[in-house]
């Protein structure tokens, strides 16, 4: 199975201009915990992700509002991300690898094409004990970003 077959395609993202204000907006109008962060509107060249934790820890808990822009708390370094035509297995392996709930899909440009969640892991693959291990890897304590 592709990873095409399970990411939602085209996902609500943010610019690095855009505030956390309206990046949060995006996070309660879509019901999500993260918003993929481009270059432009147009191109959508993935440049960072913005969590709700990322505004909770470097915005609001360092005493900014939500006129921050998103460029002062994303992440950029080093994304974990797949391509679309990738095996399902690539994103188990990267989620259970960096310990993330989601993975930016990108196309051959970088450009930004979908996201898969752990939810879509779990739903939507047909090896159900490969996804409960990639679930209970990505609980685990650790990863790049435990720091």
């Amino acid at each position: 199975m592709k990873i095409q077959d399970i990411m939602t395609r085209d996902p609500s993202c943010v610019t690095a201009d855009a505030s956390v204000r309206e990046a949060a907006q995006v996070m309660k109008r879509e019901d999500v915990g993260i918003v993929p962060v481009v270059e432009g509107r147009s191109d959508r060249q993935l440049v960072g992700v913005v969590t709700d934790r990322d505004i909770a820890i470097r915005c609001i808990a360092d005493g900014k509002d939500g006129t921050c822009r998103v460029r002062d708390v994303m992440s950029t370094d080093d994304l974990a991300t797949c391509k679309e035509n990738d095996d399902v297995g690539n994103v188990m392996d990267a989620m259970r690898t960096e310990k993330v709930r989601r993975i930016p899909i990108v196309d051959e440009r970088g450009s930004l094409v979908g996201i898969v969640s752990q939810a879509d892991v779990l739903r939507k693959t047909k090896d159900t004990s490969r996804a409960g291990e990639t679930v209970e890897r990505i609980s685990e304590p650790g990863g790049r970003h435990a720091q």
